[in-house]
């Protein structure tokens, strides 16, 4: 029996997608990029769905394209003929897996089980929030193998870390490991292995614990207002805020008032 590259778990409104080529360290192949854009438009417009929980199977979290697929020496064979060219181009420039989980509505955790690499690291920047097991390792080494990021590493990447040590992990190819990775702030915590989806489990059930929609709208409005400078983020909170609390009774207020004091006090 052939084993699904991409498998899918729905549980109480959270889904866990997990990358599933471990003999390949979960590259990026044309048909599991294919299925990663399929999950995750459907998973959008699932109304049974809230957060979604991105990981991968065996040692690697994501190797990034597969290289040997896009090289011509795939089991199938090929060469380096107009129509192999067009495909490496293709699959370099269109960022259409990565869009797919960005424009995911709700809350996209990366459980970061292993090696994110090259590509596989643009992945789990797409994602909303980074949890990395104690194995996991990030390297960008588009420069080592000859060829530019697409999918937008080389533009994140330094808005997330800083200018210089974007372009030292970027220029450099070396390999960023997770204890380093959260003293950079690229990730959120370190876990021990055997905790990393538990983790990302709780996680996303915090986060679904709010009301839905106000989930998605503030992913939203987060998203939106960072692409611009920090007055116009401003400007467009007010008017979302505004424009929200037309839809909100102070009834609505008050009975969610005194759930989060009560969480507050179990919390502390």
């Amino acid at each position: 029996m052939i084993e699904p590259i991409l498998l899918i778990e729905k549980n109480q409104g959270i889904a866990v997608v997990t990358l599933n080529r471990p003999d390949k360290m979960n590259s990026l192949s044309r048909d599991l990029r294919r299925e990663l854009v399929t999950t995750f438009r459907a998973l959008d417009a699932a109304e049974d769905v809230d957060v979604a929980i991105l990981t991968g199977n065996g040692r690697a979290f994501c190797a990034g394209l597969d290289l040997a697929e896009l090289s011509g020496q795939a089991d199938t064979g090929g060469g380096d003929d107009a129509e192999s060219r067009r495909e490496r181009e293709n699959a370099v420039a269109g960022a259409d897996v990565v869009a797919a989980v960005e424009q995911f509505g709700g809350p996209v955790i990366g459980a970061i089980n292993g090696f994110a690499i090259t590509g596989g690291f643009e992945l789990a920047l797409a994602c909303d929030v980074l949890i990395a097991s104690d194995d996991a390792r990030f390297a960008d080494t588009h420069a080592r193998v000859g060829i530019l990021p697409g999918w937008g590493l080389s533009q994140k990447l330094s808005r997330t870390l800083g200018i210089y040590r974007a372009k030292e992990l970027s220029l450099s190819g070396n390999f960023l490991g997770a204890r380093e990775a959260a003293d950079w702030g690229l990730v959120n915590r370190v876990v021990p292995a055997s905790e990393l989806l538990p983790a990302a489990r709780a996680l996303a059930r915090d986060m679904q614990s709010c009301p839905r929609n106000v989930l998605r709208a503030y992913k939203k409005l987060i998203d939106e207002g960072s692409r611009g400078t920090l007055r116009d983020g401003l400007v467009l909170e007010s008017a979302r805020s505004r424009e929200h609390m037309r839809t909100v009774s102070a009834a609505d207020i008050a009975g969610r008032r005194a759930g989060v004091q009560s969480r507050g006090r179990n919390q502390a």
